[in-house]
């Protein structure tokens, strides 16, 4: 039994199924099924109990799994001592990040981080689901807003800011008012899933309030309702980042800056410190460097 067999062997139990190892590894299901036929042979023993719709692993397989795992682990331990001895990323870097800031953040960490690198790649999913970074192999996941409890490390990068916008054309035909708790007679653009669907709250000094508003417009898409603003329809709850172009080019306006939202936090979620590569380490150390003060 060779590694790259070893290494096939426990994707495959991981991941409960051939299709779905064959999804993780990038390699052919067929593949696959043959390498675990070749080491039952090979050790005259069944490692799998196999049905049309699962996986399952015999007494023997668990053993030969168990260790397997220890065997791999030290492979890699003597690989990390090279890689932190030079201290340079090497490999495939894999990231999992929300499509809306992944466009207007990780893209730009990532591009700075190749230009620095040169030994390293990336591979970026930009996907707003949440990812199992550990069977999908993925290093790194950029998540915004509080974690869940889990078994995973979380370093955070920063906090986004958010204010409310509107545009002249808007503002032309509805009187902005002199407190924002009125901004509830007026059109709002927004959110139609997750934690942005709420009312908006907002607080100066001591003073709370919430913003519930009429709304002709309901989307589950950032970017789109910045363009909604921009157009005029409405009153929009925005990131700083997000809005700040439309801003400088005088498309929207801040209204009621003195009044403040709940920030939204941002992590970078990997699976282990213990085994954290020099190519991991880099670029969360690159992402936190690079996260906008202003944001």
């Amino acid at each position: 039994m060779d590694t790259s067999e070893m290494t096939s062997f426990v994707k495959v139990v991981q991941a409960g199924s051939f299709t779905k190892a064959a999804e993780n590894t990038g390699k052919q299901k067929a593949y696959l099924s043959r390498v675990i036929t070749k080491l039952e042979e090979q050790l005259g023993v069944r490692l799998l109990d196999r049905t049309t719709r699962s996986l399952s692993l015999t007494e023997l397989g668990r053993e030969v799994y168990e260790r397997s795992l220890k065997v791999l682990e030290g492979i890699e331990d003597i690989e990390l001592t090279a890689q932190r001895a030079l201290g340079e990323p090497s490999g495939t870097l894999k990231i999992s990040c929300g499509t809306e800031f992944g466009m207007i953040a990780v893209s730009n960490w990532i591009m700075g981080y190749l230009d620095k690198y040169k030994g390293v790649k990336v591979e970026a999913d930009y996907t707003n689901r949440v990812a199992d970074i550990v069977h999908e192999g993925v290093d790194i996941a950029i998540r915004l807003g509080e974690l869940s409890d889990s078994n995973l490390v979380a370093k955070k990068l920063g906090e986004l800011k958010y204010g409310l916008y509107a545009a002249q054309s808007y503002l032309a035909t509805h009187t902005l008012p002199a407190h924002p708790v009125w901004l509830n007679q007026h059109q709002v653009i927004k959110f139609s899933g997750g934690s942005h669907s709420k009312p908006w709250s907002l607080q100066k000094d001591k003073e709370k309030i919430e913003i519930t508003g009429d709304s002709k417009l309901k989307v589950n898409n950032v970017f789109v309702a910045r363009d909604a603003c921009i157009n005029g329809f409405g009153v929009a709850k925005l990131p700083t980042i997000i809005a700040e172009p439309a801003l400088k080019s005088g498309q929207i306006v801040q209204i009621f800056e003195d009044w403040e939202g709940p920030r939204t936090p941002a992590y970078a979620v990997y699976p282990s410190s213990r085994y954290m590569t020099p190519k991991v380490r880099k670029f969360i150390d690159h992402a936190a460097e690079n996260f906008g003060s202003n944001w």
